[in-house]
């Protein structure tokens, strides 16, 4: 086919060459009309090639043109004469194809992201450009905020300057903040923001997540009422079950006429064994009512910085004979919240930390507070081996606990105290160990 494509072409080169010629010659023979005659069919040859290359060459730069548009629209055909057009034909639809994939992704993700509670905006800029725009946000974004559409990110500065603010201090980069956010014209509502940064070789994107906090907390709450249904009918059938064998067995030996020194000394160990497992079943109730029955905060306003101090005075020893340094990087900041209550927290979430580094190589506790968007926050890192990702959700609950020794309810009454002040813990593992942040709102 490519043959018989080339030979048409030289046909009409030949073509053409031939009647110049003779037209060149008959005008050295000053035969005028002929050689006029054969020159302009010669030159109707160069001609029609000439509109003929151009027709070929319009017809491709029509499908490039349309590939970089992105408008495919068109249905091109190959061409037996036009190998060029041929190859942009190909390109046309493999480009045709590659977008209409990319359409049905688009469609997909935002069917998706439109029907999610948690509002989503997606921002988007060039790596030559130093705007941002508004690549996608979804309904419920829109929502929360209750603003309109924008693909403009800066127009959000003056709608929602607090939430545009935030989000321009963290660089476009991964980061975890908070904001307080009036809904509907009711009361604010806290707000959990996460960023995460994506680049490819051309764009970067910046995506936002912006969800209720109340409503995290409730699907954990839910979550956490489950697990502890668990837990307790586990305790209570690990406790009870031998009990009652044994009640069976001193019914059976209260039957007798007579006892034995054996059924004596069997009897005898039974009554121990129940009172023993009597005790235990009373220390998890209590464990259970100091969380359950917890009352309700005195709040005050304290010096933060001397009550970490006071508190650290408790493990000074212990951390002494441990060899575990302490890093401090205290504010000078005031607390309105039960005192009592914060010291309790700050004992819990250190002796945790002190656990966690008895097979530490480098033993190190660092605590920091810091006030930041109008919260306290303690955060508290060990260089322990972390919590595995396996039982992170875990363990806030109750009697929940990896030590042997351990009673399971440190955490979770920490977890308890923060929630009556209206505030939250929060875990993560870090590079090095793990950090707990406990923030008052």
């Amino acid at each position: 086919m490519k043959m018989a494509v080339s030979f048409q072409w030289i046909i009409l080169v030949l073509l053409c060459i031939v009647f110049l010629f003779f037209g060149y010659d008959f005008f050295i023979a000053k035969k005028y009309i002929t050689a006029l005659l054969f020159s302009g069919i010669g030159f109707l040859f160069l001609g029609y090639s000439w509109i003929l290359i151009n027709q070929k060459i319009a017809e491709t730069e029509k499908i490039i043109t349309s590939i970089r548009r992105k408008d495919f629209t068109l249905f091109p055909k190959e061409d037996d004469t036009n190998e060029l057009k041929n190859e942009a034909v190909k390109l046309y639809y493999q480009a045709k194809n590659e977008n209409t994939q990319l359409t049905s992704f688009k469609l997909l993700y935002e069917n998706i992201l439109a029907k999610q509670e948690i509002g989503f905006l997606i921002l988007n800029k060039t790596t030559t450009k130093n705007d941002w725009n508004v690549f996608f946000c979804n309904p419920a974004f829109l929502n929360i905020l209750q603003v309109p559409k924008y693909n403009d990110w800066d127009f959000y500065k003056e709608k929602s300057p607090n939430f545009y603010t935030l989000i321009e201090s963290t660089n476009y980069r991964d980061s975890q903040e908070f904001i307080d956010i009036s809904v509907k014209e009711s009361s604010k509502q806290s707000f959990s923001i996460r960023t995460t940064r994506i680049e490819s070789p051309d764009q970067i994107f910046c995506v936002v997540s912006l969800e209720s906090v109340q409503k995290i907390i409730d699907k954990k709450e839910k979550l956490a009422w489950n697990n502890l249904m668990k837990v307790i009918s586990h305790e209570l059938l690990n406790t009870l079950t031998p009990v009652n064998s044994l009640i069976q067995n001193l019914e059976y030996l209260a039957e007798q006429d007579e006892l034995n020194k054996d059924d004596q000394d069997e009897m005898k160990g039974s009554l121990q064994i129940i009172n023993s497992k009597s005790q235990q079943l009373l220390h998890f109730i209590d464990s259970y009512r100091q969380v359950a029955e917890l009352p309700k905060p005195k709040k005050s306003l304290f010096n933060l910085k001397i009550t970490i101090e006071n508190v650290l005075k408790i493990f000074d020893s212990e951390f002494k004979s441990k060899n575990i340094k302490t890093h401090l990087n205290i504010a000078e900041l005031n607390l309105n919240a039960d005192e009592k209550m914060v010291e309790r927290v700050l004992v819990n979430l250190l002796t945790n930390s002190m656990n966690a580094l008895i097979r530490a190589d480098k033993k190190e506790i660092s605590i920091e507070t810091q006030y930041l968007n109008n919260r306290t926050v303690i955060r508290i890192q060990d260089s322990g081996e972390g919590i595995n990702d396996k039982i992170q959700d875990k363990i806030f609950l109750p009697f929940f606990t990896t030590r042997q020794n351990g009673s399971g309810i440190g955490l979770t009454l920490a977890k308890s105290i923060m929630e009556a002040h209206n505030g939250y813990i929060v875990y993560r593992n870090v590079e090095g160990g793990s950090v707990f942040e406990v923030w008052f709102v």
